[in-house]
């Protein structure tokens, strides 16, 4: 691996305060960028503004502050770049690679099959849309062939888009932009090589290397990380209002993120923040993370 090229990133939503699971991600990616000598850039994925939090943005840069988070260059916000997500959807409509759809939730669940992420999309308005119907978003043409990575933790993954999710939505019926093209766009304009995130986005990354190849952008190397569940297995989530991190004490939940990551801790307990950061840049190795989808919380 490159120690010059490498470029990294933390994309939080701002949908509520920072809690364990986002900081078990945001320190690994952290240490897998700085220990490679590279780039570590924040990414703010607010494109979603129905479900964002008042102040949960300037909360979160907060506690990644406190918590001894240096990032390099400017935060993006997503909802500055929609003229970018446009841009992307018309090349891939000249392209003749997407499609209106105006198929509702509703009929696709009565219509479509169980997937590995939800229900699959029955295809009716590929060829055109239903008579009398207006479009409602936008659908991006899948095809039956297995798409394949190697993920530096969970190891080999493959899935047929066809098969297992269908053809997925990139503009909603709300007009917002999804996610899968918002975070394609954005990883290959700011040069994002390396991704280290929660396992619960593995079963996007086929999506996003699909439009990542039609877009004609780099794939970057991914890494999915162990998602930190309760004591019934349950994802921490914003949404499920987890218990975000104690900014007072952030020695305490650094410490166990690493433990949670399988890294050594320091035989003695660091005094500072700097300490601790220190100890665990000197000692982190990537290859000593769980493989596996989900871990419980470290006790």
């Amino acid at each position: 691996m490159s120690t010059t090229s490498y470029c990294g990133r933390f994309a939080p939503s701002p949908t509520g305060a920072l809690h364990f699971g986002s900081l078990v991600a945001a320190v690994a990616c952290y240490l897998d960028a700085r220990s490679h000598s590279g780039k570590w850039l924040l990414r703010m994925e607010d494109i979603d503004r129905p479900r964002e939090v008042p102040g949960a943005a300037d909360d979160i840069l907060h506690t990644l502050e406190t918590f001894g988070f240096e990032w390099d260059g400017p935060v993006i916000y997503q909802s500055q770049r929609t003229d970018a997500y446009q841009a992307a959807l018309e090349t891939l409509q000249q392209q003749g690679a997407i499609y209106p759809c105006a198929c509702s939730r509703k009929e696709i669940a009565q219509q479509g099959q169980s997937g590995v992420e939800g229900i699959i999309y029955p295809g009716t308005c590929r060829t055109a849309l239903p008579s009398e119907r207006e479009a409602r978003s936008i659908r991006v043409f899948t095809h039956n062939h297995s798409i394949h990575f190697i993920d530096r933790i969970q190891g080999e993954r493959e899935q047929s888009l066809a098969q297992d999710v269908g053809d997925f939505i990139i503009r909603r019926a709300d007009g917002l932009f999804a996610y899968q093209l918002a975070v394609v766009v954005d990883d290959a304009w700011q040069g994002i090589t390396h991704i280290v995130r929660g396992a619960d986005l593995i079963l996007s990354t086929p999506r996003q290397l699909h439009l990542q190849a039609l877009l004609g952008h780099p794939t970057p190397h991914y890494a999915h990380l162990p998602l930190a569940v309760d004591e019934v297995g349950n994802k921490l989530s914003k949404q499920a209002q987890s218990m975000p991190v104690d900014r007072k004490m952030p020695l305490p939940a650094l410490l166990a993120a690493l433990r949670f990551l399988g890294q050594p801790r320091p035989e003695e307990q660091p005094a500072t923040v700097d300490e601790f950061w220190q100890w665990a840049l000197t000692h982190w190795e990537i290859k000593r993370v769980p493989r596996q989808p989900a871990q419980p919380l470290p006790r």
